[in-house]
């Protein structure tokens, strides 16, 4: 999108992290940022940021086991991590409550989101207790992909509804920003 911060930029009046961490905030007890680079760009936010432990920037896995091994370190009693993308802007209002259910109901050690017959892996709920079998995949078995990851375990898929708009809808391109802004509207809608 020509540079920058994906998550920087706005969608009627207001950056896409902003919309992400409105819908995050009321769901969980605290929230971090992973974000490689210069960390005082998101400053205004007030959130912790943090970098992946592992070098050459392998991807999502890698800023999940970010957000485990800080929890482990600052937060011990924590035994679970949401993770969302920051490109999301109309995460559901349920995503944890969902997601936390699907673990208890399924017996699952991690739960992902769905919409439209796709899983968005990116999207998910993670085991603080599973972060040494992640960096291990990670740096000796060099797995990049989530799925192939989370193939290992009991895995909960919870879906969403995708009316009136798909709550994983992300914006990755010009276009995508465009629709996004016509999205807001049924976003700020109440709910029937």
């Amino acid at each position: 999108m020509g540079g920058g911060d994906k998550a920087m930029r706005t969608i009627a009046g207001r950056t896409i992290l902003d919309r992400v961490i409105a819908r995050l905030a009321p769901q969980c007890d605290g929230l971090i940022l992973n974000a490689n680079g210069d960390p005082a760009r998101f400053a205004a936010f007030g959130l912790p940021v943090i970098a992946d432990g592992v070098a050459d920037f392998p991807g999502p896995l890698a800023g999940i086991l970010a957000a485990l091994d800080w929890m482990a370190a600052n937060r011990p009693e924590v035994a679970l991590v949401l993770s969302a993308a920051a490109d999301c802007p109309f995460l559901p209002r349920d995503l944890a409550s969902r997601l936390h259910q699907a673990l208890i109901d399924e017996n699952a050690e991690l739960a992902v989101a769905a919409s439209s017959g796709q899983s968005h892996p990116v999207i998910g709920l993670w085991s603080v207790a599973l972060r040494d079998e992640l960096r291990h995949a990670l740096v000796v078995e060099d797995i990049r992909k989530i799925d192939r990851w989370t193939a290992r375990y009991k895995l909960a898929t919870v879906a969403w509804r995708t009316e009136p708009l798909d709550p994983f809808f992300n914006a990755n391109t010009v276009d995508d920003i465009a629709e996004a802004e016509r999205l807001a509207a049924a976003d700020e809608a109440p709910e029937a």
